[in-house]
């Protein structure tokens, strides 16, 4: 019995040892997109270091029909002097996407994030939140589109 007992510990022991990787695997992670100007310091004023500058955060569609779509462009700059990389966009809901661009924005450029709301099955005040994850400080801007949804 002592020997089942001291062969299962080993086996959990050599399971623990194989199963925890402290990162000197070969898998390699690409970092050239994008660049994070984060300093020990926390200055960054003599970095490359991208901005994204919004006309406006926020709008609003005013009142629309219940099941109608609709679609705004929030037009945006890149004010900073490095490449701008936008990653992600993401939607509070379902009933609300966002498309924004894939490639590089160079300084002084500027692109649109469109954002689409479908209204179907709500009603009344909805707001909607859009966060936009790129390679800035911070590295997350705040979008809010709203309506006012009828029957």
């Amino acid at each position: 019995m002592m020997k089942i007992k001291n062969a299962i510990y080993l086996l959990f022991a050599v399971l623990v040892m194989v199963g925890c990787d402290n990162g000197s695997g070969s898998q390699k992670y690409s970092t050239d997109l994008i660049n994070n100007p984060n300093t020990a310091s926390g200055d960054t004023s003599k970095k490359q270091v991208p901005e994204i500058t919004f006309d406006k955060k926020m709008h609003d569609f005013g009142r629309l029909s219940q099941g109608e779509s609709i679609a705004y462009s929030f037009k945006f700059t890149n004010t900073g002097n490095a490449d701008l990389v936008i990653s992600n966009c993401d939607a509070t809901c379902g009933c609300t996407v966002a498309d924004f661009p894939k490639n590089r924005i160079k300084p002084g450029e500027t692109g649109y994030i469109t954002v689409s709301f479908n209204s179907a099955g709500k009603y009344g005040q909805e707001e909607q939140m859009i966060e936009v994850m790129a390679n800035t400080q911070p590295s997350r801007t705040q979008l809010i589109v709203r309506a006012l949804v009828e029957n």
